[in-house]
């Protein structure tokens, strides 16, 4: 399996940006997430989806959605109301072993990461 993400960029407070996370060989028994790394901070949770559902960490919840597309074999984060404490690296990754893990460890396989900026 292994994961490409894309779609970050600069934007100003506010506003939205979908990250895109495409994968190959994936099939149905993994869970994908998306987390995201600020400078000088540990690598943290954003949101999980699996099939059925998504989950997702306070600070974003009501303002992010992750959902995955089967035919294309992708899963999305949509961010919308951006804010600057959002600034960071975003990260997909994929797990066999753990549903909607949050935890960085619970995840073996790691797109390369795309940086989202949020101006003030």
């Amino acid at each position: 399996v292994q994961l490409q993400a894309s779609g970050g960029g600069l934007v100003q407070a506010g506003g939205s940006l979908r990250l895109s996370c495409a994968a190959s060989g994936l099939s149905s028994r993994y869970t994908v997430a998306w987390f995201r790394q600020a400078p000088g901070k540990e690598r943290e949770f954003v949101a999980t989806t699996d099939w059925i559902a998504a989950r997702y960490t306070d600070s974003v919840k009501g303002r992010f959605t992750c959902s995955r597309d089967t035919v294309k074999n992708t899963v999305y984060l949509q961010m919308n109301s951006l804010k600057p404490e959002d600034t960071a690296v975003y990260y997909c990754a994929a797990s066999r072993r753990v549903l909607h893990g949050t935890s960085p460890l619970d995840y073996d396989i790691w797109g390369q990461g795309t940086l989202v900026t949020v101006s003030s």
